[in-house]
């Protein structure tokens, strides 16, 4: 049997700054969590989404250090329609996070951007366009 995919963790600096990024995004996430080294929500499908302190990181793997550079990964976060690609994204520049991709119609089909979490993670915003 074949090892079944279950959760993506994220590494994050602060957690209450990283959780309250994605409840903007609509994720149920008590607030008691902010104080937690380790936090994990279920997705709709089943899939985990986790955050863990740098300092559990560290307890768990001494020798762990921060990537240095542009990340590796990105978190997608499909929108009903482009105009809510629009507000979402402009909310959370407004809210203070780096937008890095303003929204723009993608050759692809979709109304795409790209907004960085507080530890710098790439957060892409996407809905399909009319007609496609």
């Amino acid at each position: 049997m074949a090892p079944t995919f279950d959760l993506i963790g994220l590494v994050v600096t602060d957690m209450a700054a990283s959780l309250s990024f994605y409840r903007r995004l609509g994720l149920d996430i008590p607030p008691s969590a902010d104080t937690e080294p380790h936090v994990e929500v279920t997705l709709p499908g089943g899939l985990r989404l986790a955050w863990d302190t740098e300092s559990t990181v560290r307890a768990l793997d001494p020798s762990w250090t921060p990537m240095e550079g542009a990340t590796r990964m990105s978190l997608a976060f499909r929108c009903e329609a482009p105009e809510e690609v629009d507000r979402v994204y402009a909310d959370l520049v407004e809210a203070g996070y780096e937008g890095h991709l303003p929204p723009w119609d993608a050759f692809w089909g979709q109304r795409y951007a790209v907004v960085h979490d507080p530890d710098g993670n790439g957060v892409d915003l996407f809905a399909a366009l009319p007609g496609d």
